[in-house]
């Protein structure tokens, strides 16, 4: 299973506020495990919201909206790709992190879709169209 896991964001990481030294090399470790364990499949910090960009979509119409974003706790900092057993696989290895913020904060963990979960809407040409898009980024 696959799941997509959220560092939400915080005030002081909407403010630039970066990690103290210990919070860096200590997820630096968390990271090396995860990766030692064949869990991690990507992953990365995000720039605060200030310098990111919404499109928001209505029929034809696209609408480029600057940031920073209102909703802090909406926003996430960053991120992991993982592949793990299970949701509780998962639950497992995110209480194993250090705090990723200073002060109090959140992890969210979202399952991705797989092609399976497409069966009722998919057609053999949609399915050969993604399976050639997978191929593509190796996976």
């Amino acid at each position: 299973m696959r799941v997509m896991v959220l560092v939400k964001a915080t005030a002081d990481s909407e403010k630039r506020i970066m990690p103290s030294t210990e919070l860096f090399e200590a997820m630096g470790r968390y990271n090396a495990e995860l990766v030692d364990a064949g869990i991690m499949l990507a992953g990365d910090g995000l720039r605060p919201s200030v310098d990111g960009k919404r499109v928001a979509f209505n029929g034809a119409s696209r609408t480029v909206i600057d940031g920073p974003f209102a909703e802090t706790k909406e926003l996430v900092a960053g991120y992991w790709l993982w592949q793990v057993r299970d949701m509780d696989h998962a639950v497992e290895w995110v209480k194993r992190c250090p705090n990723p913020m200073p002060g109090p904060s959140e992890i969210e963990i979202r399952p991705l879709f797989e092609m399976a979960d497409f069966d009722a809407v998919g057609t053999p040409d949609a399915a050969a169209i993604h399976q050639q898009n997978r191929d593509k980024l190796g996976g």
